[in-house]
């Protein structure tokens, strides 16, 4: 294994100082309200942790009674995009303006964008905004402009108030509460899913629409506590926003997200239509590295990567985040149409996967505040992740609940050092006057890793349930009012009973063979397309291993003041 560590020949007596030297500067704010800007924060973290868990279980039945099992990723590509392209610009706000009154903007508009979710499709199709699911896709997207500002926010404001070594016990402790609402978020989903139906006034409100409302009292109680309990830290800095940038990334993502999208199922993949936005977010890119190295007030300053620290452990992040989701987005599905079991227990199933990633990122974070030093549980986390996902590779539909429930437990262990452990580092190779901007480009990598990874999974479902359904199901091709289409071939695993009442009127045929031929042909085409995105994100998170094994090791116990500095190999 290759260490790397900061090498005093290598920085000058200036670009460095000592621990017990000012470099971290303690601010003006009593233990009480340090104490109590702690509590609001973890609020908000577990604000936007709760959205990003409690939707999972939901969305089988979310995309079953909107029809759009084609547009399944979109809904957390959607806000996974508003929300990276977003996080740069928060952070520069947050710079400028001050991290308390970016983050109360941010809850607001998060909160709006939760009341809308909650009514997509309620009225039927909609002028500009179309379907119902396509409404929910639009609507997640402002979702995700507000919730940009949540974590970079929280976490800026974390490092305006403790040194390096005290983050890190604080960063395990966010990891702590990333994995609370991992283990609440899919169970209390599957229960509102399942339970919370109510009629009101004479008009039916599906229970999957209180998962979206559920947001609100919390997220009016963090933005309360955040308003009239946290003091102003930072009190902004002079410079302007980069517009410019913040479009060219737009311009980016956009077209390499539609275009990995419709690759290989709306279009060929060498056809001209995927080949020109590949081109368009290419070209984008070389404008974007050339408009910020032209811009003093820069949305994402090209001299971060000058950081090796920077460079490579968020490409670890983003690496390893595309894999994240994949597991987390398309387990319950697996759950819910492979082996049969609803929406609620289906979320009380990914206990032990939330349960691995709370405990390793609690003890992480805790061993490194002690130590210092975090390489060993960056690496060890990476290892471990590439065991379990390797071990979910071979799950299928006779897999019970005890056998999945230890292999999700092993992936939570390997992932929770990542969760808590990224930003630190980050944070220890800036000096606090860059920490705004340094925690929201980690944020950014980490964010479209795991938008770019839900992308390419949820494409990779879509294609693979288009080869393995037709070959399950060779008997649809016959029966009159069926098909291989994929909205209806989850519809009926998820509501066998409808099934069966369809196949008593066709006559001339054996109702509870064909009843078992079909269900069993679904789950079996289901479950082979699921495992093969696992197999495909398990040589993923092989390169994130490999990339993690070269992260730097830098002194926590104090900060580097230049962002260039040199880190050699020891």
């Amino acid at each position: 294994m290759t260490t790397t560590t900061v090498s005093p020949d290598s920085v000058s007596d200036s670009s460095f100082q000592d621990s017990t030297k000012t470099v971290y500067q303690k601010p003006p704010v009593s233990d009480k309200d340090r104490r109590v800007t702690l509590i609001a924060l973890l609020i908000v973290f577990l604000l936007a942790a709760l959205d990003m868990t409690i939707l999972s279980t939901a969305m089988p039945r979310i995309v079953a009674e909107l029809n759009g099992l084609e547009l399944y990723a979109w809904v957390t590509t959607a806000y996974m995009l508003a929300s990276t392209v977003l996080v740069p610009i928060y952070g520069k706000l947050g710079d400028l303006y001050g991290r308390k009154l970016i983050l109360v903007i941010g809850i607001s508009i998060f909160l709006l964008g939760s009341a809308l979710c909650g009514i997509s499709g309620e009225f039927g199709d909609l002028p500009l905004l179309g379907t119902g699911m396509q409404q929910l896709i639009v609507f997640r997207a402002i979702k995700g402009i507000g919730g940009a500002a949540l974590f970079t926010s929280a976490i800026g404001i974390i490092a305006d108030l403790y040194p390096p070594l005290q983050r890190a016990k604080f960063m395990g402790l966010f990891g702590a509460v990333f994995g609370i609402a991992s283990i609440v978020g899919p169970a209390l989903g599957g229960f509102l899913t399942d339970f919370a139906t109510v009629t009101l006034f004479g008009h039916e409100i599906a229970g999957w629409r209180w998962v979206f409302y559920a947001n609100i009292p919390l997220g009016i109680f963090a933005l309360c506590m955040i308003a009239f309990k946290t003091p102003r830290l930072n009190h902004g800095t002079r410079g302007a926003i980069d517009f410019a940038g913040a479009f060219l990334l737009l311009v980016v993502f956009i077209p390499f997200l539609l275009a990995l999208t419709w690759g290989g199922s709306r279009y060929p993949w060498s056809s001209p239509v995927l080949m020109s936005m590949f081109a368009l977010s290419f070209l984008a890119l070389l404008l974007f590295v050339r408009v910020e190295a032209r811009t003093p007030d820069a949305i994402m300053p090209l001299s971060l990567f000058r950081s090796r620290v920077f460079v490579i452990t968020n490409l670890s992040s983003f690496v390893i985040g595309m894999a994240f989701l994949g597991v987390v987005m398309f387990m319950p599905l697996f759950m819910q149409v492979v082996m049969g079991v609803n929406a609620t227990n289906s979320g009380f199933s990914m206990f032990p996967l939330m349960a691995g990633l709370m405990a390793s990122s609690i003890v992480s974070g805790r061993l490194v505040s002690k130590s210092g030093n975090y390489k060993p549980f960056m690496v060890a986390g990476a290892a471990m992740l590439i065991i379990g996902v390797f071990l979910l590779t071979g799950i299928g539909p006779h897999t019970t609940a005890a056998d999945l429930s230890w292999r999700m437990f092993i992936v939570g262990l390997g992932l929770g050092p990542s969760q808590s452990l990224v930003n630190l580092i980050v944070q220890a190779a800036f000096p606090i006057s860059q920490i705004g901007v340094a925690t929201s480009s980690t944020q950014f990598f980490r964010q479209i890793g795991n938008t770019v990874g839900v992308a390419i999974f949820g494409t990779l479902l879509t294609l693979n349930l288009t080869a393995e359904l037709p070959k399950q199901l060779p008997m649809l091709a016959s029966m009159s009012g069926f098909s291989a289409d994929l909205s209806q071939a989850q519809s009926i695993a998820m509501n066998p009973e409808a099934l069966h009442v369809r196949l008593e009127a066709i006559p001339g045929i054996d109702v509870e063979q064909t009843f078992l031929a079909l269900t069993t042909g679904i789950k079996l085409a289901f479950s082979n397309a699921i495992t093969a995105m696992f197999s495909a994100s398990l040589w993923i998170i092989l390169l994130g291993f490999l990339i993690t094994i070269f992260i730097p090791v830098i002194p926590l116990g104090s900060e580097l003041k230049k962002p260039g500095a040199d880190v050699s190999s020891r």
